[in-house]
């Protein structure tokens, strides 16, 4: 790999933003696709369709056999309320890789012993988001659970700020119709109001803590799959 484009693939992963690098397996040739890059590229269609699968792979490009050799920052989910979906979601949350923060200001809830091993923040969200936890981003899912606007508004307003791929706020529809009055207060556009998934989680019937916790994180992943990043920002 020549020198430049390493650096510039160490450039683009040190800003979290996505990057694919493309290997000519004829002649060995090499490129580098940025995320922002993608959409005027002649091979849009299929690195479209790596990146949001978030896998490297084989394929045929002008009949040519290439490799791509996708790079796309950890995704990082951010849930505020250490309530008991959250202690369902954190082990689940695990397996799917998803690095999980959860940010309640409530130390009665927000306990290690609650939350063994898990990322815990002891704080207001609008105090712990850019200070003890990194800034929000696109590779960013925000799930809001506490039922409390004093909490969980503070951390919708980043998220929607930040082009969070995935904002979901728990509580019933007249419970978000009053949230989203308040947005519309602060400035957000009904377009942004509109990107926050409520009620959250996929339908699935779910009654349980840990079935809400399933479907709140099957909606993250789908979300995350079909929608490619930069038309979620």
């Amino acid at each position: 790999m020549r020198t430049e484009i390493l650096d510039s693939l160490n450039a683009e992963r040190a800003a979290r933003r996505a990057a694919i690098l493309v290997t000519d397996l004829v002649d060995g040739t090499q490129r580098l696709v940025r995320e922002d890059e993608i959409a005027a590229d002649p091979s849009a269609e299929g690195l479209r369709r790596h990146m949001a699968s978030g896998k490297s792979g084989l394929v045929e490009i002008d009949g040519r056999q290439v490799f791509l050799t996708v790079q796309v920052p950890p995704v990082r989910l951010v849930v505020i309320g250490a309530v008991h979906i959250s202690q369902a979601m954190a082990p689940m949350a695990a397996g799917l890789d998803l690095a999980l923060t959860v940010i309640d200001p409530r130390t009665a809830f927000a306990s290690a012993e609650r939350f063994p091993g898990v990322d815990l923040v002891a704080e207001w969200p609008d105090a712990a988001l850019g200070g003890r936890v990194a800034p929000l981003d696109r590779y960013c899912a925000l799930a809001a659970l506490t039922h409390d606007p004093k909490i969980d508004d503070p951390a919708l307003k980043a998220a929607l700020s930040a082009g969070c791929f995935y904002v979901g706020a728990l509580g019933s529809r007249k419970t978000h119709a009053a949230r989203a009055a308040r947005l519309a207060e602060a400035g957000f556009s009904s377009e942004q109001i509109g990107q926050i998934r409520a009620p959250i989680g996929l339908a699935i019937g779910a009654v349980s803590p840990a079935e809400i916790a399933l479907a709140v994180l099957a909606e993250v992943v789908a979300t995350l799959r079909q929608v490619p990043r930069l038309e979620a920002a």
